[in-house]
């Protein structure tokens, strides 16, 4: 079972902090099982691994199969959470390097995340002439990038099979009953899943959002489920056995003593885009009215040659939150060599997991001696039942966190500031009377 080590960041808190901290997280622990609290509407993911839609469930391993078996690859359009956790999950569990593997499930190709000609012309160039399918992922179905990018593919897709093939390779997952999707799904008549209308994007990969994509890779959904259930029991009885108080604990009380930036790091670059995924649902849930954390994540031990730097002399504003995994499924061991020209013989028949727990070990003590305390997350073995374990944990700690610094953890009204000065811009309907301001502004 997952577990949080604070003893690397001890020494750093200048008096016991646990007891002090109690009522309040007892006080955030209610608001979050009651759905009580700021943004209390969008809770709806405290109980899901528990309390589900089955039928739904079933139809997504349905609409996984009919993908595996008519296509060879799913373009996923989505922006933010609408693709960041099932990506996350994908590259952790079936490799970073999965669309270069040889398997029987398709390619996926993330897009609508970004607004560059460039990469969205690369993946059409790599479907041409490749039986593919698409999952839109939009609430509203007029967010910008995700929207744009639709268009490219819609006009592939009905190109390519007509409108009536194209009909049976979309997928949209979107609000039950209105938004410009969902009822460009229901006229169309594609098939659809739920965005819930309790549970915000950053917090929806155990939803259809991130479980459709998740499940057409091949990953065994139900063990995720699985995963996150068991957390979810675990959460759910307050108190510092829960390892979600005892990391939001943590890092509240190291951000009280002066620390400003929370650096996610873990040994296996398979976990990059989990990172990713775990800056936004921080840094959109926290980053608030003046306050929280500044959400940064390094992959070692290649940041340890760039980053590695900063982190061991710099400016003391960091602490590390590391993630450790642990056996992994294919054991390597240095080979000997007769001649020993790198000196490396004192490692031959070594395993490369042996290898990287020393290194880790070694950079734990390197950097709290430098004056960077460490938290370390036990994850134990990589595989769906523990990953879903951990993204529940992740998401508790990030409530529990929310509460403890008095902010809403579930809006995100920050983003919406970059929304409307591009649509001004861009000379979208109703925003005349910004357009020759900004653009103003612009000149000086």
């Amino acid at each position: 079972m997952l577990d949080v080590k604070t003893f690397h960041m001890d020494s750093f808190i200048p008096m016991p902090y646990e007891e002090a901290l109690s009522p309040r997280l007892k006080l955030a622990q209610d608001k979050l099982q009651n759905g009580s609290g700021q943004g209390g509407e969008f809770t709806g993911w405290v109980h899901l691994p528990r309390n589900y839609d089955q039928a739904e469930y079933a139809r997504i391993k349905a609409a996984a199969a009919k993908i595996r078996k008519n296509s060879k690859a799913l373009v996923v359009i989505g922006i933010g959470g609408s693709y960041l956790g099932a990506r996350g999950v994908v590259e952790c569990l079936q490799s970073p390097n999965y669309n270069l593997k040889k398997k029987d499930t398709p390619n996926l190709y993330f897009v609508g995340n970004a607004l560059s000609s460039d990469a969205m012309g690369e993946v059409m160039d790599l479907i041409d002439g490749v039986d593919f399918s698409v999952n839109v992922i939009s609430k509203s179905g007029t967010t910008t990038e995700p929207a744009v990018a639709f268009r490219f593919f819609r006009n592939l897709l009905e190109e390519r099979y007509g409108r009536e093939g194209a009909r049976e390779r979309i997928f949209a997952t979107t609000d039950r009953l209105k938004g410009a999707l969902k009822s460009l799904a229901d006229s169309e008549g594609w098939e659809t899943f739920v965005v819930p209308d309790d549970i915000g994007g950053r917090y929806s990969v155990l939803t259809a959002v991130g479980l459709l994509p998740i499940a057409v890779s091949g990953v065994d959904i139900d063990a995720l489920m699985r995963g996150a259930a068991s957390m979810m029991d675990q959460c759910a009885v307050p108190g510092y056995e829960c390892p979600a108080w005892r990391y939001a604990a943590a890092r509240y009380q190291l951000y009280r003593d002066g620390r400003a930036v929370e650096i996610l790091g873990c040994f296996d670059p398979a976990f990059r885009m989990m990172a990713e995924w775990w800056k936004q649902l921080f840094g959109e849930s926290e980053g608030k009215e003046g306050k929280g954390l500044f959400p940064a994540s390094v992959e070692f031990t290649a940041d340890l040659h760039s980053m590695g730097q900063y982190i061991q002399q710099g400016k003391r504003l960091m602490f590390e939150t590391i993630v450790r995994f642990g056996s992994s499924a294919r054991q390597l061991n240095v080979p000997e060599d007769a001649e020993d020209g790198d000196g490396l013989n004192f490692l031959a028949g070594r395993s490369m997991d042996f290898i990287r727990d020393k290194a880790t070990e070694g950079t734990l003590l390197a950097h709290t001696e430098g004056g960077v305390p460490n938290l370390i997350v036990e994850a134990g073995e990589r595989n769906a039942e523990t990953l879903g374990q951990l993204i529940y944990f992740f998401e508790y700690a990030c409530g529990l966190s929310g509460y403890l610094l008095d902010v809403n953890p579930f809006d995100q009204p920050g983003v919406e500031a970059y929304k409307k000065n591009m649509f001004a811009l861009l000379g979208k309907p109703g925003y005349e009377a910004q357009k020759s301001e900004l653009e103003a502004k612009l000149q000086k």
